[in-house]
């Protein structure tokens, strides 16, 4: 029977050591993995996620802005629209008066 307990303790701690030994090859291809998908990442060109939101701040400023702009450009248009749309009075032009003068006074001769 000690014989049996022997191959039994020999067979555990193999196992054990086969067990740790497939976790250390489990770490090693997880770091490889992870290694070669950082590669893949930096390659791709990719920004980070502190670009991103720096970048989509700006964005959102942008259209904050330029919202309050197009509001600004329509009371602009809508001012400039009230007085073209007045009945504007009809006057005589310099030229019309100086001719007519001209003419009296060519009559009168």
């Amino acid at each position: 029977m000690q014989v049996e307990n022997r191959f039994l303790d020999d067979l555990a701690r193999v196992a054990n050591g086969a067990i740790g030994a497939l976790s250390g090859v489990r770490e090693e291809i997880e770091t490889l993995v992870k290694q070669r998908m950082e590669r893949f990442l930096a390659d791709m060109d990719l920004v980070t996620r502190e670009e991103f939101e720096a970048v989509k701040d700006v964005a959102a400023k942008a259209r904050t802005e330029q919202e309050a702009l197009e509001t600004r450009v329509v009371a602009l248009e809508a001012a400039l629209a009230k007085p073209a749309s007045k009945p504007k009075r009809a006057r005589k032009s310099t030229t019309t008066a100086s001719k007519s003068k001209s003419a009296d006074s060519d009559t009168a001769k």
